[in-house]
């Protein structure tokens, strides 16, 4: 398939700057694949939209102050280090800006020299190798000097840093949030608990890949970036419960659909397990796991709108980002959702 294919007009003022307050008052498409019927909602009426039984799949990553400024020891040269994936235990691949005035060997001062980077090699895909050095525990320094790795579309400043993290984030890795989570608020979690909806979570560290488009025109030439998952296997049992007695699986999320699909087998069983995953889904691509997709409205011509149509058709997905785009619903991390039945 042709990239072209997922393409669609987006007007610039439709890209959210800032989330929505409270965060359940942002709206949501309610998109039926079935009879093609679309719906128009506010995100808090999920618990009528939903059923007793079903099982929600949400993501419990929590994204790291992965945006570091520092100056070029030696001197007052600026840099900007964002760190992507942890390679070991102080060794980091990471992107730097700008990278050619950094050379191997050469280091980074943060925050007075609190944190040293020293770059160790550049990689075949231009990422960086950067090794730390510090006194006490590397976190906490990041908490203290690191900022929020906010998406580059987004140009407003986030005056409150947790409005970037989801109310159920736990385990810190991610440099991206799972977008689709941002909505929900523990009252609305207790809610669809009331209901009798079970909470599954799973994990997967959000690389910023997720956000790189799609080069190639033929989009199976496109070479997937890795994320590291875990499923264990109370999960994994309440998700097969599930599957057995004919409920639903919802995936909150791009993130959570696809590590579902990525440790589901051929017979639509989860089994258990962590590693890292490279999954391509796009249409033509059968679900083994997902029932139901619950995501944010995604840029043309990427992987993430490609995944969404392979659940719902890619004409029935253009038709809903028509009138997304029609209705004026907001775009991309801080924007509107959509759920897919």
């Amino acid at each position: 398939m042709n990239v072209s294919e997922f393409d669609f007009n987006l007007p610039e003022t439709l890209i959210a700057q800032h989330p929505i307050e409270p965060r359940d008052a942002s709206r949501l498409m309610v998109l039926n694949r079935v009879s093609g019927g679309i719906e128009h909602h506010r995100f808090r009426d999920l618990v009528s939209l939903l059923r007793a039984g079903d099982v929600l799949v949400i993501n419990n990553t929590r994204v790291i102050p992965a945006r570091l400024i520092g100056e070029k020891e030696g001197t007052e040269g600026k840099i900007e280090v964002l760190l992507l994936r942890r390679l070991e235990l102080n060794i980091w691949e990471a992107l730097v800006k700008p990278g050619k005035r950094l050379k191997v060997g050469q280091k980074v001062l943060f925050g007075g020299g609190i944190l040293i980077g020293e770059l160790l090699d550049i990689l075949d895909n231009g990422n960086r190798k950067i090794q730390f050095t510090y006194s006490g525990v590397f976190e906490t320094i990041l908490d203290t000097l690191g900022q929020m790795p906010l998406p580059p579309y987004i140009t407003a400043q986030l005056e409150d840093q947790e409005r970037y993290q989801t109310v159920y984030s736990k385990e810190s890795g991610s440099v991206a949030a799972p977008t689709a989570g941002l909505h929900f608020t523990a009252e609305l979690l207790g809610d669809l608990r009331k209901k009798g909806i079970e909470i599954v979570e799973i994990l997967l560290h959000v690389g910023l890949g997720t956000f790189r488009p799609v080069k190639v025109e033929n989009i199976e030439d496109h070479p997937m970036h890795s994320e590291y998952y875990r499923v264990d296997l109370e999960a994994a049992e309440h998700i097969n419960r599930a599957k057995q007695e004919g409920r639903r699986v919802i995936a909150v999320g791009t993130t959570a659909a696809r590590t579902l699909e990525t440790v589901g087998n051929d017979q639509g069983k989860v089994v258990p397990g962590a590693g890292w995953t490279d999954i391509f889904i796009y249409p033509g691509y059968a679900f083994k796991v997902v029932d139901v997709l619950l995501t944010n409205f995604h840029f043309p011509k990427s992987t993430l709108i490609m995944l969404v149509s392979a659940l719902a058709g890619r004409e029935l997905t253009l038709k809903a980002y028509e009138l997304a785009v029609a209705e004026r619903y907001r775009f991309y991390s801080f924007g509107d959702a959509m759920l897919i039945l």
